[in-house]
């Protein structure tokens, strides 16, 4: 792929511009029709990408740096897919689609560059967003992509969830344990995130098997609409080991090693040690469960006959 001038990357108008002249693909920008929702189309045999004008301006410009990717590395991408089995056709297409993500995403945030934004801001998420003109949740993305083992970032975990508590995004590099179905212990911030929203939460959070982290969280909206349309809040945890918290921003106003404000938190309930948590939704699986209607300890989950 012909390569952009430096001061273009984060245009939205260059990434449209190339698509042009290198692909002859014209990108147009409408209003969905009524109860047909859509982020992108695009009509191959028209060499037409049609992208939603109720898409922020960054998520536009991702399609379209992924659109750009697909265009000029498609054949790349299906040969790397052969060397994996896949369950279904529908999780090879998911996978390519992620692929295709990624790779827009390099273009807006290309490593080397953003590497060393990243070190020379540790790692400052709003400011590094404003840098690069992309998202906050495209930015904590991106930063959990920086594993080239000759020029590595740090080892981030990253997750999405909404309001109901349901995990959508997922991916642990630092170690921690992120459940696959259901909700995350209540105490991870990137709950409590969602009680103020916009507002980045920092938080020194420790497991149950003695491991430290210091954890990020802040809410997102998805999508512009129009007026009187409700948007999606979601809220987006990044977090690393404790080890690396002198090159997180985050950590400058946080005491690792004081014990009373570090939060204990789990994976879920159901697999939780802790029996002195006054959030517990379910008991624990191996633990025995009596319920004595003479006591209470400090949740109906929890009583002495746990212990």
């Amino acid at each position: 792929m012909k390569k952009f001038k430096k001061n273009n990357r984060t245009r939205y108008i260059a990434l449209c511009d190339y698509l042009k002249s290198e692909y002859d693909i014209i990108v147009k920008d409408v209003i969905p029709e009524e109860k047909k929702p859509f982020s992108k189309i695009y009509h191959k045999n028209k060499k037409e990408l049609l992208l939603s004008d109720y898409s922020s301006l960054e998520t536009k410009k991702l399609h379209a740096a992924a659109q750009i990717a697909q265009e000029g590395s498609d054949k790349e991408i299906e040969e790397y897919l052969t060397t994996f089995k896949f369950p279904s056709d529908e999780s090879k297409k998911l996978t390519k689609v992620a692929l295709l993500n990624y790779c827009g995403a390099a273009i807006l945030m290309p490593y080397k560059l953003f590497h060393a934004e990243c070190k020379k801001l540790k790692y400052d998420l709003e400011l590094l967003q404003n840098t690069f003109a992309t998202s906050f949740e495209q930015v904590a993305h991106r930063v959990t992509c920086l594993q080239d083992p000759k020029l590595p970032g740090i080892p981030f975990h990253f997750l999405r969830v909404d309001m109901a508590g349901n995990i959508s995004k997922r991916f642990s590099l630092s170690g921690i344990e992120i459940p696959r179905y259901g909700g995350a212990c209540p105490r991870w911030n990137v709950y409590s995130a969602l009680t103020r929203p916009g507002v980045i939460q920092a938080a020194v959070s420790k497991m149950s098997n003695g491991e430290k982290y210091v954890c990020i969280a802040r809410t997102v909206e998805k999508g512009i609409g129009r007026f009187g349309q409700s948007k999606s809040v979601l809220s987006i945890g990044l977090g690393c080991e404790a080890k690396y918290a002198k090159d997180f921003i985050y950590s400058e106003n946080l005491n690792i090693n004081d014990k009373s404000t570090e939060i204990p938190i789990g994976v879920s309930c159901r697999t939780c040690d802790r029996l002195d948590c006054s959030q517990r939704a379910f008991p624990p699986l191996h633990k025995k469960f009596d319920v004595d209607i003479n006591s209470r300890g400090v949740s109906v989950y929890v009583g002495d006959k746990n212990s």
